[in-house]
């Protein structure tokens, strides 16, 4: 490909600005996205990708500026338009009928016929042509209702795939899937590089940015703060061009947890018919004590099962030296531990309606009896914002038009409403900025030194061992071990969920509390 129409972008936007009614959100963007080259797009939650990302797709239009498609202006008047040109958008929310099976979704609206009949042998062929290739084993005639979430992720890019885009747009692809899933994920991306496509990646890991992409541009604010390859601007340099401050501190100072201090929470013998069997755990005052193990380990079921979210049976359970029963999440609330939801979108938040709602829904017995206290309900919001720093244009927003960071502060703030002593908290800070990540996690050890106790379930190695005072690990459903705070380190928590010793050269242990 010659040097004159490599330098043509296939896509590009050229001071393109953005407002919703009289809040600008985008405030002249370029950017521009060339053939074979991966352009990372990174920024704090808010800060304007999706929108941008929306805008390069068709599914909304530039209030100012210009949209070219291999060097030409060019208007779409709906992600259809896009689509036909060749642009394909992966999206975080997955975009994907729930009741249609794996085979429907990825032919929906395209489905291939022979004459007036569909042709179901050559779509399932190329199905199972496309799954292979981001090596998925999920049956093509699995309804996706039935998936977990990292395989409706993989769905999805085997979708976008099958569309043999020019321009493909990725919006935190990676966000659910494991490192496997995401060394395979970047193989294709590889790939489709050599073939020539234009691909646009978002993520809020910086090293996957840094590993995978060639150039770089970083939005704060809804402006380009930096843009040019990737190899100019090291991790550290990201982060502090994202969130316009130093966040080379990213994990505040374990203080530690005194010996002395009171078991708040023992369970032995927790046990959730096909996930989990036969845990033990203990929680001191103070603690925060993480949950580690690969994906699939059980680690999410155990802890649903403790706070009364699924059937579970318990040999024993003590809460603050009294033994207890937990059968409902009411329960639990009741005895003052409360959980907060690794799927904030489909289980923790109801993204239609305003923040106020979402916010005192769990705890409407403050609010009033039959008649809501509507002013107490906005001093509760107000607090809420103030205290978590929850970022919104306005305070009547849907809360699905929150970015994603908000979205997680204001469900943090709507369980900490319930005043609980014991907080279980899976994947606090999944698809969000490393700004907002840094908040969440002075907030939590701010929680634990005021006397709360916290468990912390994360997939993510870094966050697991910067956070925790202990870490239990997990492997097929059981304890493979427990690491004091003097035994955390990333190659002892890998060999216990590979079924190893935490040390080499020891032998397994059968079960730790």
């Amino acid at each position: 490909m010659g040097d004159a129409l490599m330098s043509v972008p296939v896509l590009a936007l050229q001071a393109v600005s953005k407002s919703f009614g009289p809040i600008e959100v985008l405030h002249g963007i370029d950017l521009a996205l060339r053939a074979g080259e991966v352009h990372a797009l990174i920024g704090e939650n808010g800060a304007g990708k999706s929108t941008t990302m929306k805008i390069l797709a068709g599914y909304q239009p530039a209030t100012q500026g210009r949209l070219l498609l291999d060097g030409a202006e060019v208007t779409f008047e709906n992600l259809h338009a896009g689509e036909k040109a060749g642009i394909v958008m992966i999206h975080q929310e997955f975009n994907l009928a729930e009741q249609l099976t794996v085979e429907q979704n990825i032919f929906l609206g395209r489905e291939l016929t022979r004459g007036p009949f569909l042709n179901t042998s050559e779509m399932r062929k190329l199905t199972r042509s496309y799954l292979a290739r981001v090596r998925c084993t999920v049956d093509p005639d699995a309804p996706v209702s039935t998936l977990s979430n990292s395989d409706k992720q993989l769905v999805e890019i085997a979708k976008a795939l099958s569309r043999e885009a020019r321009v493909l747009i990725m919006d935190e692809p990676t966000a659910v899937l494991t490192a496997n899933e995401t060394d395979v994920l970047f193989e294709q991306v590889r790939i489709l590089q050599q073939e020539g496509t234009a691909i646009l990646f978002t993520s809020h890991k910086l090293d996957e940015v840094a590993e995978i992409s060639d150039q770089v541009t970083i939005l704060r604010d809804g402006h380009v703060v930096h843009a040019g390859a990737t190899g100019q601007i090291n991790e550290d340099g990201m982060a502090t061009a994202m969130v316009g401050r130093d966040v080379s501190d990213l994990y505040p100072a374990k203080p530690g947890v005194a010996e002395d201090a009171e078991t708040v929470l023992s369970v032995k013998g927790l046990t959730v018919s096909g996930h989990a069997q036969d845990i033990d755990i203990d929680l001191k005052r103070g603690e925060i004590l993480g949950i580690g193990g690969l994906i699939g380990a059980g680690r999410t079921e155990a802890m649903e099962g403790l706070a009364g979210l699924r059937p579970a049976q318990t040999g024993e359970l003590t809460l603050f030296g009294k033994s207890e029963q937990i059968n409902a999440p009411a329960d639990a609330q009741a005895l003052g531990l409360n959980y907060l939801t690794e799927d904030r979108k489909l289980r923790g938040l109801l993204l239609n309606w305003q923040m106020r709602e979402n916010l005192t829904l769990q705890t409407l017995y403050k609010f009033g009896g039959l008649m809501i206290d509507r002013r107490a309900e906005s001093a509760a919001l107000d607090t809420a914002i103030r205290e978590f720093d929850v970022r919104a244009g306005s305070r009547d927003i849907k809360v699905g038009n929150l970015s994603g960071g908000n979205q997680q502060k204001l469900l943090l703030a709507k369980v900490m409403l319930a005043e609980p002593r014991i907080l279980i908290v899976d994947e606090p800070t999944r698809g969000i900025d490393i700004g907002t990540k840094q908040q969440i996690y002075v907030f939590l050890r701010k929680l634990a030194a005021e006397g709360f106790s916290i468990i912390v379930i994360s997939s993510e190695m870094p966050e697991l061992i910067g956070l925790s005072d202990r870490i239990v690990v997990m492997r097929s459903g059981r304890i493979a071990g427990t690491l004091g705070e003097d035994d955390i380190t990333e190659d002892a928590i890998v060999r216990l969920s590979m079924g190893l010793s935490a040390t080499a050269g020891t032998t397994p242990p059968k079960q730790m509390a």
